[in-house]
């Protein structure tokens, strides 16, 4: 069974959705990648003002390439998620209720969303051409000096995705 999820809907989907569970997201992510995340964490540590909110936000760990004429955003697969490790649980104590990403995430970061109850996203690796064909509206929203890795605010219809670490600390890599 497939899961219709909007991402308003995460903390409420976060007390049923167990790892393994398949979703099709839609509604309104960040992208953030290395560069991205470290800056978020110095505007934090500033107390200054964060360039969307994290309360009950999802990022997508995507560097999306540049935007073809006609269409509404370039390739967008997933990068990998260990890289944001050191910034997660932070993010996740500010509010982030999900992750979009590929691959493992850490001991901490595990941790992290069980106790904040957030999910975790496995989107499909090289597929960032399919990826993109789900996206409805990309607006660059902070650092657009980072390029690619811009935080830009997407509109998802229906990302196909995996859960991987669901809000109970359950992990689709470590069975």
């Amino acid at each position: 069974m497939t899961n219709r999820l909007n991402t308003n809907e995460l903390p409420a989907a976060a007390e049923v959705l167990r790892a393994g569970d398949r979703v099709l997201l839609s509604g309104e992510v960040y992208t953030a990648r290395d560069a991205a995340h470290k800056r978020i964490a110095a505007l934090l540590d500033q107390g200054a003002a964060l360039p969307f909110p994290l309360e009950g936000a999802c990022i997508y760990y995507a560097g999306p390439t540049p935007t073809p004429p006609g269409r509404v955003i370039g390739s967008c697969g997933p990068t990998t998620s260990g890289r944001m490790d050191p910034y997660t649980p932070r993010l996740l104590a500010h509010g982030l209720r999900g992750m979009i990403g590929k691959g493992e995430r850490g001991a901490a970061v595990v941790e992290a969303i069980r106790s904040h109850r957030a999910l975790y996203f496995c989107a499909i690796g090289g597929a960032g051409a399919l990826a993109a064909q789900c996206v409805a509206a990309c607006r660059e929203t902070a650092f657009p000096e980072l390029g690619c890795e811009s935080v830009k605010r997407l509109t998802l219809r229906e990302l196909p995705l995996i859960v991987a670490i669901d809000a109970f600390g359950n992990d689709l890599f470590a069975r």
